[in-house]
């Protein structure tokens, strides 16, 4: 637990651990010129918009009991993906 400038508490994971037991798969990000030319000639397009969606993703009921977290009264199981539990995206390079 740290405590935040306003003197509440936040509850803190550390998932070094994890990280290090995790496969460290990478993902790049396509290049913008890649992405303009795979969009040109359609009529619709969509946004996925990962901003508001931020903890949104709700783990499977089985993997829940997987990542709980423990605190002195009580255990947390959580119930949404955590975003910090997967080893971090590559630099983008253009």
């Amino acid at each position: 637990m740290v405590k935040k400038a306003n003197g509440k508490w936040r509850m803190c994971i550390d998932f070094r651990a994890l990280n290090q037991a995790c496969p460290k798969d990478t993902y790049p990000l396509p290049r913008i010129d890649m992405m303009v030319d795979r969009t040109s000639g359609y009529d619709v397009m969509s946004f996925f918009d990962a901003f508001s969606g931020y903890h949104q993703i709700r783990m499977a009921k089985e993997d829940q009991k997987k990542l709980p977290s423990s605190l002195t009264l009580a255990l947390i199981v959580t119930m949404l993906c955590p975003s910090v539990s997967k080893m971090p995206a590559p630099p983008i390079s253009a």
